[in-house]
């Protein structure tokens, strides 16, 4: 273990979403991140096994909604039950990374600050932990904000792009860049122009930043999250924390990382990922996972097709029997007493009708 390993270095993992683009698999009582589909390992546990080789299990933390620590304890056995934070409510990732930074704080002082999540299908393991060591050694160094950049294989318009500017630094072929300016998913068409430029990079929502670093931009830019939480991180670990939390979080307004701070930042800096990255946020990421027909089917299950393309199709019962005929762009997915027919235009809406079913449920 090099000196960076042994360093003061604090890991968030953030797992609280209701997972609602990828039902019916994902369902309220266990989302995406806690599903076991692509091998006995679920999302949340890939995420955790990436940096279990390189970061202690008590410098370790999952931040998800309090419904699902216990999920979470179930799946991280190694990480300290006290790890396990379960957030009152979804207030989006600025309240996160802003909870994390001041338990960091109370537990570490002021460590390096790495946060993940738990939706990421990143290969190979050991050039993402480079990567990843890397930032933690330069943000140590200089007081500036780190988020990764991915090298973009294709025109994708379903992720946010970095502008980057001038390279900083070359450690041993990991590329540090400045960041000008985030961009939001693009139409296909300015996609295109992202991807040929070369000066544009997938955002993956991963960062690296010590605590003072990133609390300093939040005191700056949502200082009312700060002055919150930070009156509840004051019980952490004592009898009124959960009450405390909980009286936090509700007036607390609802904004990302991105928006709140990140493009606002005056010193951002990226590392550009030279690993394959997967941002498994729905179906069309899904499809991304599964081989394709000679007609673009891309099918898991006992399926039978005549005249289809270019449909996804997941049946986890492997008693079922399905025919697709004469059918295009549709998804499809039973599993369980749950079955989706979407077309691929509308899989957006999904995330409104999942959440309209969830309000009737209640």
């Amino acid at each position: 273990m090099n000196e960076t390993e042994k360093g003061n270095i604090a890991v968030f993992i953030m797992a609280g979403g209701a997972g609602t683009r990828f039902w019916p698999l994902s369902t309220r009582e266990r989302p995406k991140q806690f599903m076991q589909v692509f091998d006995d390992r679920s999302l949340l546990q890939k995420s955790y096994d990436r940096i279990a080789g390189i970061i202690p299990a008590e410098r370790t933390f999952v931040l998800t909604n309090n419904s699902y620590t216990g999920l979470a304890s179930e799946q991280l056995p190694d990480i300290p039950p006290e790890n396990i934070i379960g957030e009152p409510e979804r207030k989006d990732t600025a309240a996160a990374v802003c909870l994390g930074a001041l338990i960091a704080r109370k537990r570490f002082g002021n460590p390096v600050m790495v946060v993940l999540t738990a939706d990421h299908i990143i290969e190979p393991v050991e050039m993402f932990r480079r990567t990843l060591l890397s930032a933690v050694d330069r943000a140590r160094e200089e007081p500036v904000l780190y988020t990764f950049g991915i090298r973009p294989t294709f025109p994708a318009s379903s992720y946010g792009y970095l502008e980057i500017g001038r390279k900083r630094a070359d450690d041993e072929g990991i590329e540090h860049f400045q960041v000008v300016s985030f961009k939001e998913k693009p139409r296909p068409e300015q996609a295109r122009r992202y991807l040929k430029s070369g000066r544009h990079l997938w955002n993956s929502g991963m960062f690296v930043w010590t605590v003072n670093a990133i609390l300093k931009e939040l005191k700056q830019y949502i200082p009312e999250h700060v002055d919150r939480l930070e009156r509840a991180v004051e019980n952490l670990d004592g009898p009124l924390w959960i009450q405390s939390l909980r009286s936090a979080f509700t007036d607390l307004k609802r904004i990302s990382i991105d928006f709140a701070v990140m493009e606002k930042a005056r010193d951002v800096r990226c590392v550009a990922g030279e690993f394959l990255w997967k941002d498994v946020g729905g179906w069309p990421a899904f499809q991304e996972l599964l081989p394709a027909d000679d007609s673009g089917n891309h099918i898991r299950g006992d399926v039978h097709v005549l005249d289809a393309r270019d449909n996804l199709l997941y049946c986890d019962n492997p008693e079922e029997t399905v025919v697709l005929a004469g059918v295009e762009r549709l998804v499809i997915v039973r599993t369980g007493n749950r079955t989706l027919v979407a077309s691929k235009d509308r899989l957006e809406d999904l995330k409104d009708v999942v959440e309209a079913m969830t309000e009737r449920e209640k």
